[in-house]
């Protein structure tokens, strides 16, 4: 596909009593900025954005009189062409389709990856998938994954499901249960991580655990088997922040194991000499972060009836098992 060339777009406005009090991100969408208000947000937050020349955070009030202005690079809308993928259905009706994600593909196309995505598939399937307000390049999207995890997403057939589905995930009625291995070993059965994520202060393209321009995040863990080295983790998320689950786990010093971004793959997280080995066949084992949703439950939107549905490990995850496994036999053993 022909990539067209970024622009400078130059934006400035003098706020009106009609505006009075919306939020700037708000602001921005209703003045015509061009862009979805998750965009809109990262701008103010790298300082792109400035209101009375100063900048300031997304939840700013606008006041009348106030002059904002903002200058980036605009990307115009990708023209998403459907492509024929080997897609793995889980599940599909009138209403909505259940994918199990492969590592290695990306949801959704945006600047770096407009092709081979999983709408690029699903439009080839589809022939059509509801438009989302915020972003024309997530049509049918309900809830993502990273690139590199694996497992269950959803996506919406229709306006009103897309509606419907985006409404739980809102009100946070939507399970959503991962399976995962993390570096070390847990002091408590069962916990809950409550902190804040926002972008990382040096590195935008990471996520960390700040106070800064932050959102509420909050993650329930419960250790399902422990294995000196690591610890095997059944988690469920209350919100759905980027790299939620990877953020707070390096947060707890127990970053996921493999993780590039996040403290996976650093010598550092063995505590004992004697784990290295492990460590080293571990890492070799797999290649990407151990994270893979592995239930999905929600109410169907149509029938508003609650289903549920469920996706065993991956090869490389069930081969991480199996090695975990056969050292702990044969410890046992000796």
């Amino acid at each position: 596909m022909k990539r067209e060339a970024l622009s400078v777009k130059k934006f400035r406005r003098i706020a009106s009593d009609r505006l009075w009090g919306k939020r700037l991100d708000q602001y921005l969408i209703l003045s015509g900025l061009g862009v979805s208000r998750s965009r809109a947000a990262h701008l103010i937050e790298e300082g792109k954005v400035l209101v009375n020349a100063s900048p300031v955070k997304p939840s700013y009030r606008v006041k009348p009189g106030d002059e904002i202005t903002a200058e980036f690079e605009h990307e115009p809308e990708i023209t998403i062409e459907p492509q024929p993928m080997d897609l793995s259905f889980v599940y599909e009706d009138d209403d909505i389709i259940i994918l199990d994600k492969p590592t290695g593909v990306v949801v959704h196309p945006a600047r770096g990856n407009r092709d081979n995505t999983l709408v690029n598939g699903l439009l080839y399937h589809c022939k059509n998938l509801p438009l989302r307000k915020d972003s024309l390049t997530r049509p049918g999207v309900v809830h993502r994954l990273d690139k590199n995890t694996t497992g269950l997403l959803m996506f919406a057939k229709t306006d009103a499901a897309l509606t419907n589905l985006g409404s739980q995930v809102m009100h946070r009625t939507v399970v959503r249960e991962y399976a995962a291995f993390a570096w070390g070993d847990f002091e408590l059965e069962e916990g809950t991580v409550d902190a804040p994520i926002g972008r990382h202060a040096i590195d935008r393209t990471r996520m960390a655990v700040t106070p800064f321009s932050a959102k509420t995040a909050v993650t329930h863990y419960q250790v399902f088997k422990r294995y000196n080295v690591c610890t095997y983790l059944r988690l469920r998320l209350k919100t759905g922040r980027t790299h939620q689950i990877r953020v707070h786990m390096q947060h707890l010093d127990h970053p996921i194991v493999g993780d590039p971004e996040y403290g996976g793959r650093s010598p550092g997280v063995i505590q004992y000499r004697q784990h290295m080995g492990m460590y080293k066949e571990m890492t070799a084992i797999i290649k990407r972060q151990a994270l893979h949703a592995a239930r999905l439950g929600f109410n169907h939107p149509r029938t508003r009836k609650y289903i549920e549905f469920s996706s065993s490990l991956p090869g490389d995850m069930e081969q991480l098992l199996y090695c975990l496994e056969r050292h702990t036999r044969m410890r046992d053993y000796e």
